[in-house]
């Protein structure tokens, strides 16, 4: 519908032995469902809205029981809640940005 949606993914800040601060990024992926089966053999973890603060976590939790949680949300999410449409290639540099990204693609 063109909402919001969450990647599940880990983010950590740390200083370098020569003393510069590195900031990384990644986002964990999955299995592909059956859609995305057809285009890749994996996936992004997407989370479901509800599982958000868990996924972010209320610091309460111990280690074990963090893992345990967590595990369960690494899932495909379900394909019948995405849609695919064609895009250009366009799409494939990390160069360009924007709306023209995710323009639909006919074929001529």
């Amino acid at each position: 519908d063109g909402g919001l949606f969450a990647f599940a993914g880990l983010w950590e800040s740390w200083t370098s032995p020569d003393g510069s601060t590195i900031e990384s990024a990644t986002i964990l992926t999955t299995d592909p469902n059956e859609l995305m089966a057809t285009l890749h053999n994996r996936m992004p973890v997407i989370l479901d809205p509800q599982d958000y603060d868990l996924w972010l976590g209320d610091g309460r939790e111990t280690p074990r029981d963090s893992l345990a949680l967590l595990r369960f949300l690494l899932r495909p999410y379900p394909a019948e809640a995405m849609t695919a449409q064609p895009v250009s290639r366009y799409v494939n540099s990390p160069a360009n940005e924007g709306a023209a990204c995710i323009a639909p693609f006919h074929a001529q």
